[in-house]
């Protein structure tokens, strides 16, 4: 953990104090997230969650727009942000993931996503979203959750 950013109540969310994401929360105890992003999350003041991520060069691929890869990797992220409040406290696994790309991305971007939980009950959370690069729409995704207790 650098001396810019502080563990938060939830144990593995790490809020960030200071540069461009002060204010932002990130998720310290996801390894890949951290090496794929890193993705940060914040509530905007209408409540809505939203998680972004600045477009760097290792984030391209071979034609110098972003990898789908990587879009969908963000997009899974996502999914349980915009989730939380369904899932209570609680953990869950990704049983689906599909997105239609839209348009390219590019390197400098800040990349956003934001959605909504279209069912939240039982032991599955529907999700959608749309992931969009300096406001321009670029990724629509779905997904499933399904809720998973502790062994």
């Amino acid at each position: 953990m650098s001396e810019n950013e502080a563990v938060g109540a939830s144990g593995g969310l790490i809020t960030v104090t200071e540069g461009e994401w002060a204010g932002w929360s990130t998720w310290h105890s996801d390894a890949f997230e951290q090496r794929a992003g890193p993705f940060y999350e914040k509530v905007d003041e209408d409540g809505e969650v939203v998680c972004a991520f600045r477009a760097e060069p290792r984030h391209m691929n071979g034609a110098g727009f972003m990898h789908g890869g990587c879009l969908m990797t963000f997009a899974d992220s996502a999914l349980f942000s915009i989730a939380v409040a369904a899932l209570d406290g609680g953990h869950g696994v990704t049983m689906h993931l599909a997105g239609d790309f839209l348009d390219p991305a590019r390197e400098g971007q800040l990349i956003e996503a934001r959605g909504e939980v279209v069912r939240g009950g039982g032991k599955t959370i529907y999700v959608v979203g749309k992931v969009t690069a300096d406001g321009i729409p670029v990724l629509s995704f779905n997904g499933i959750i399904r809720k998973i207790s502790p062994r």
